[in-house]
Parts: structure tokens; sequence; C-alpha cells
């Protein structure tokens, strides 16, 4: 039985209990990201062969498709141990000499927000990846010497939803750079039926896609969705989830038709009335409607330049013209009435 060393901290009991029942363990139960799927099928194989371990991989995409899950998989699938931490936790360069020193043969090391890692921490790394070895610095002040110690095979597996802020050192290190793209519908509602399958949810087609085409292109969203249409379904319907019941139950939290929720709508308003349809400030953006920038940026932007409805300008955000259609109003050409 394997068994997985977190080395972060955990979420709370009752929604790692929720991951890890639906959490994939195959790469064949993996649904969707096909092109990154059969390449490192490829490269599990003829590493297995050589009998060398896999290659350094750093895995870049929007937060919610299936990072973690895929390093997981990837772990199961050489027949090795994972260990897992975040960029931000690994705070001193002894913490990470300590965690490499721990690795067996062709084990796994899992950095989630590897963009995070601090340049001390970082450059330890460079010798770890290239060379198997690392510099521990033994003693202090003028005494201090360095020395040399010897790392066993192990791949370095990186999450990031920023490459762009990896330094081109770190980045190069890596033997391979996998995408993620986000899912269609269809590939959404085949997850959203395996999660409900295991949960022992029964559900329909219709209520499978309902929930799919909600979830904003994400499987952590496709899977929350799912929980909360399953606890309406267990209370106000027989327990089974439809068509009419996922209407239902994602209307009642404020996600309609194309998985907007009550903050997609607001920074639209506020950009919209606002502010004329823009184009505004991030930060002026953010002050308006009372959020993080960050938060804007990272959560809900993407999804909302995705469907068209915003752009991001050298002057600031701008709303464009799916945003006006979606919400009955008139583009600002012509006088525009206020969204809310």
């Amino acid at each position: 039985m394997r068994k997985d060393e977190v080395l972060d901290p955990s979420p709370h009991e009752d929604e790692r209990d929720f991951d890890e029942q639906i959490r994939p363990q195959r790469l064949d139960d993996f649904p969707g990201q096909n092109p990154i799927k059969e390449r490192l099928r490829i490269s599990i194989a003829a590493v297995k062969a050589r009998g060398e371990p896999l290659d350094h991989i750093l895995l870049c995409g929007p937060p919610g498709l299936g990072k973690t899950t895929l390093a997981r998989i990837l772990a199961n699938e050489m027949g090795v141990d994972i260990k897992s931490t975040a960029g931000p936790v690994v705070e001193r360069q002894a913490d990470l000499s300590a965690i490499l020193t721990s690795l067996e043969e062709f084990d796994i090391l899992f950095v989630d927000e590897i963009h995070r890692l601090n340049h001390a921490v970082e450059e330890t790394l460079y010798s770890a990846m290239e060379d198997f070895e690392v510099d521990i610095m033994l003693g202090k002040g003028p005494t201090a010497r360095s020395m040399k110690i010897g790392l066993k095979p192990f791949t370095l597996i990186g999450a990031t939803t920023r490459a762009g802020l990896l330094t081109p050192p770190l980045r190069a290190r890596f033997g391979d750079m996998c995408r993620f793209e986000f899912y269609s519908p269809e590939e959404l509602a085949i997850i959203v039926n395996r999660s409900a399958r295991i949960l022992g949810t029964p559900i329909d087609a219709g209520g499978a896609f309902e929930i799919a085409r909600r979830s904003r292109g994400t499987a952590r969203i496709a899977n929350r969705l799912l929980r909360r249409v399953r606890e309406y379904a267990e209370v106000k319907a027989d327990g089974a989830v439809t068509k009419a019941v996922a209407d239902a139950a994602l209307r009642l939290h404020r996600i309609d038709e194309l998985g907007l929720d009550d903050m997609d709508k607001t920074i639209i308003a506020a950009i919209i009335d606002k502010f004329g349809g823009g184009p505004v400030g991030l930060n002026s953006l953010a002050v308006a409607i009372g959020e993080e920038s960050q938060t804007i940026e990272e959560v809900h932007e993407p999804y909302l330049i995705q469907l068209g409805f915003i752009k991001r300008t050298p002057q600031g955000r701008v709303a464009m013209l799916g945003a006006y259609k979606h919400f009955g109003l008139t583009p600002p050409d012509d006088p525009q009435p206020s969204l809310f």
C-alpha cells in the first residue's frame, strides 16, 4: 500500500476526504489533457525500460485543472513514493536539503507554487536537479565551510499557475513543460459522472452536463459544484441529480448558466456602470468593488477573458460586447441601462 507524505499544511478533514475519494490514481482514469497524457505515457515507458527516473517536469496552467493529481498519478505509474510541499513553505536552504536527502531512488518531489520559492532555496535546487547533490554549510562565520552531499536520483515535479514568474535558470532545468488547458464541457461531464459514481450519487446525462457547463472549464470547480448539487438533491429531491435539480441547486448558489458568480457580475457591473465600460486600472477596479486586486486578476479575470467579456489593455480593463449582450445591456455607443 503506497503512502504519500505531505509536508505542507493539510486542508480541512472533510474536504480532504472528498478530494481523496474522487482523485484518479492512474493515467487511464484521468479525463482530458490528452496531449500531456500521451507524452507522459511514452516517457514513463522509456525510463522504466532504461531503469532511470523520470526527467524533471514543470506543470503549469490555471488552478484547479489537476496538476497535483497528475503528479500523484505519475508516482503511482512509476511505482515510487511522492513527497509534497509548496514554495512558500520551504523558507530555508536547510529545509529543502532535509527533504532532498530523505528521498529514495527515483522518488518524486512535488513542489506546488514553485514560482514562490525564495532565491536562496531555488539556488539549492540547481545542483540537486542537474548533479543530484546539495551543498550544506557547516559551522558559522569565518570557520564555515561547504560540504557536498550526494543525492539518490529523483524527479522534481513543479507546479505553477504563473510560469512567467519562474527564473530562467530554474525553468531551463526542467526537461518537460506540460501546459494544462481548460476542459471542455464534454470532458467535465465525464469528470462529474465519474465523481458521482464514486460517491454513489445517481446522476443522469442532463444533470452532469448542467454542472459541467457551469464549471468554468475547471475540474476542481466541477467537483465542488457536484458536492453542492448532491446536497440539494438529498434534501430537496429524491437524491438523484437531474438537469432540473442541478439547475435549481446552482441557481440557489447564484451561479448562472455560464458559471458566473456574484463577484464576476460585480466586476462587469463596475466596469460598465462606474467606469463607462472602461478602460479602468486594476487597482481602481479593486477599490471600487472592495476586492483584492490579486483575486480579481488570478481568480475572476481569466474566465471573463476566456468568455470574451472583458479584455486587458495597456490603459486598463475594458468590457466587451459579449458582456453587454449576456446581461441584456446596450453597447457603449448608445445609452446604457444599469446592470442591476
